[in-house]
């Protein structure tokens, strides 16, 4: 959805959709943002959640001289972004998203930033409504690298895990800074050579990850034979505040092309009937079959963050395939337009010859080009 209007440089929005998408393109672009009726039809709980303030909180931890309004009933937000400092930051998320909602926007801004970021998160790890700390760890990771060249100082670590609803969890993330991002052209997805799988079990029976990992693996040895599936399972401190269990899979391809699925079991309050982990381990075998059909050169999770890397690369066309663009995938481009004026050639590849019919496979696919705006990190200190 487009902005309803432009006052300056300030684009005035309505509605709660892609919150955190039009924050984060704040922040890069410097452009404040406001936006008005926020679920002001809800007559049970209008305005903002509490997860959402949690973000802009987060937000303001990680830049500096960044101004917040917001109305009495927190139905509207202005939102005037400061300069990306980073730095070590201590942050408690709100636990009705997972880690991974919050960490999507670190991921996002962390190479743009002043200092490196140094953040050590506490919440909910493993969550239905976010990715999963181990699903970003193997597709968002292995995707930033990518345009980062050299990783070093970049860094997932769970600390210990924590399950919805009450968390308990933390990880520490590290993110190293950069002045540009390079361009990149990324059009092979190569074949999957290897499936590696985290079954993590909290306060519950080792028994429960145990079957997960057989049923997973079962369905997943029908099509390759190097299929290995770490158990973790936690105990006392160390397995967060409430029970339940999970497993992530990751497909790894010849050219470095991760795709990840993940999975967890029901909390009460969601269902009445407790999960089966056999069931379990089958969805997600299924979800990373899906993926796989899907292809391209990213996870589907993270097109929109491949999107923002090229848009923000140097001035030279960028290339990349990604499979079926994903609903959120096509509004983050349309706010790409909004606050950075970009647009991009979007294309379905079309084979010319048998090697190249290899790699357009299975669903249709689509190839993103554009030229970046040559976005600078004016954050970072010379050296």
């Amino acid at each position: 959805m487009p902005p309803i209007a432009q006052e300056g440089n300030c684009l005035i929005y309505r509605g709660s959709n892609f919150l955190k998408q039009r924050l984060i393109l704040a922040c890069l672009s410097g452009k404040p943002v406001k936006i008005s009726q926020i679920r002001s039809e809800d007559e049970t709980a209008p305005g903002l959640r509490e997860y959402e303030i949690s973000l802009i909180r987060l937000l303001d931890k990680i830049t500096n001289g960044t101004k917040i309004e917001l109305n009495p009933a927190g139905t509207s937000v202005m939102f005037s972004p400061g300069l990306l400092h980073g730095g070590q930051i201590h942050h408690d998320c709100c636990v009705q998203r997972g880690i991974g909602y919050f960490l999507d926007a670190l991921i996002a801004l962390g190479p743009f930033c002043k200092n490196p970021l140094q953040c050590t998160l506490r919440g909910v790890t493993n969550s239905k409504d976010s990715p999963s700390v181990d699903h970003i760890k193997g597709a968002a990771l292995s995707l930033l690298k990518r345009f980062l060249l050299v990783d070093e100082g970049l860094e997932l670590k769970v600390v210990r895990r924590g399950v919805a609803p009450l968390g308990g969890g933390e990880i520490i993330f590290r993110c190293p800074v950069r002045k540009s991002l390079r361009a990149i052209q990324f059009q092979s997805q190569g074949m999957v050579k290897r499936i590696r799988g985290t079954v993590y079990a909290c306060k519950v029976s080792p028994a429960m990850a145990n079957r997960t990992v057989e049923a997973a693996k079962g369905c997943m040895l029908k099509f390759l034979p190097d299929v290995y599936i770490y158990t973790d399972q936690n105990k006392g401190k160390m397995s967060g505040n409430s029970p339940g269990f999970g497993i992530c899979l990751i497909a790894e391809t010849t050219d470095g092309v991760c795709f990840a699925a993940d999975c967890c079991s029901n909390t009460r309050e969601e269902s009445d009937t407790p999960s089966i982990p056999e069931d379990l381990g089958k969805e997600v075998a299924l979800r990373l079959l899906d993926e796989i059909y899907r292809g391209g050169c990213v996870d589907s999770s993270y097109q929109w963050l491949a999107a923002l890397y090229i848009a923000l690369g140097q001035k030279h066309v960028s290339k990349f395939l990604t499979g079926a663009l994903s609903n959120y995938t096509v509004h983050f481009l349309q706010h790409l337009r909004d606050f950075f004026s970009i647009t991009f050639k979007l294309e379905n590849p079309e084979a010319e010859d048998e090697d190249e019919a290899e790699d357009v496979r299975g669903a249709q696919k689509v190839l993103m080009a554009c030229v970046g705006i040559g976005y600078t990190n004016i954050n970072k200190r010379v050296t």
